[in-house]
């Protein structure tokens, strides 16, 4: 299952892809925001990235303008590695080397259709689990405990 959570800002493309979840049919759970008004993103960032965390929801997708403010939302939670993406690549590599559970899109940033496919490679994108890239992992963690 999947969590998703957007600000104003990413309203609209968070409803795009919620119509690709559901084509795909793929479950997901929406945190938030419910209309396009004026909000704060990390109210609503910070409760998809706590069920992601706590292995309720097992990736999530966060939208608000940039996508950058999602993003060091998320990255406060323990447990979370979040990627801010706008390209295929780096959805990608996100997956395969760093095993990341969150993505982060801008709303006035990514087009809907360059959004779909960046969304459909996350979610296909398995972790590589090559030694190095456990390792990395392993170290990031650590940071996040002791800073």
């Amino acid at each position: 299952m999947i969590a998703l959570a957007s600000d104003h800002g990413g309203f609209a493309l968070k409803n795009e892809i919620k119509s690709l979840l559901d084509e795909m049919g793929l479950a997901y759970k929406d945190f938030g925001t419910d209309t396009p008004d004026s909000c704060d993103y990390v109210e609503f960032g910070a409760k998809a990235a706590r069920a992601v965390a706590c292995g309720e929801f097992g990736k999530g997708i966060l939208f608000c303008g940039t996508g950058a403010g999602m993003n060091y939302t998320a990255n406060k939670i323990d447990g979370i590695r979040c990627v801010l993406c706008s390209d295929c690549f780096t959805a990608a590599m996100s997956r395969e080397h760093n095993d990341a559970n969150m993505l982060a899109l801008g709303g006035r940033v990514v087009g809907v259709g360059l959004a779909r496919m960046i969304v459909n490679i996350w979610l296909d994108t398995r972790f590589s689990g090559d030694e190095r890239h456990k390792r990395r992992i392993v170290e990031l963690m650590n940071l996040e405990k002791t800073g």
